[in-house]
């Protein structure tokens, strides 16, 4: 054997060594990709539940949103009124007052001021 069929098969070797020790990392790349591809479809099958769910949730709860808008508008009704009566409580109030408020605290003065002159002249 001659020194370049020797440097020939010690190159030949190192060139078998680099693949084998190239494989292994190579190897493991390849099942991470595998498990990668695994969870990815994984996640596509569980997914799609997830948002059919998610959906639903969302419908029941524009459902809710829509009931809360027509109490609110209810409320709002209730409110109204509620406001109109005090108003017409309040304006009675002052009609009373006036129409018959001041009559009624002299006819009050008058009866008093009666009671008090018969009690004068039946206790002298």
């Amino acid at each position: 054997m001659t020194v370049g069929e020797i440097a020939g098969l010690i190159a030949a070797i190192a060139a078998c060594v680099l693949v084998a020790l190239a494989a292994v990392p190579l190897l493991k790349l390849g099942r991470v990709l595998d498990e990668l591809r695994l969870a990815v479809r994984d996640v596509g099958h569980n997914s799609v539940p997830i948002l059919q769910e998610l959906k639903s949730t969302v419908v029941a709860t524009n459902d809710e949103l829509a009931k809360l808008s027509v109490v609110t508008e209810d409320a709002s009704r209730v409110s109204g009124h509620a406001t109109v009566v005090s108003e017409n409580a309040a304006q009675l109030s002052t009609l009373f007052a006036t129409t018959l408020g001041g009559p009624l605290v002299k006819t009050a003065a008058f009866t008093y001021g009666v009671r008090k002159a018969f009690k004068g002249r039946n206790g002298k």
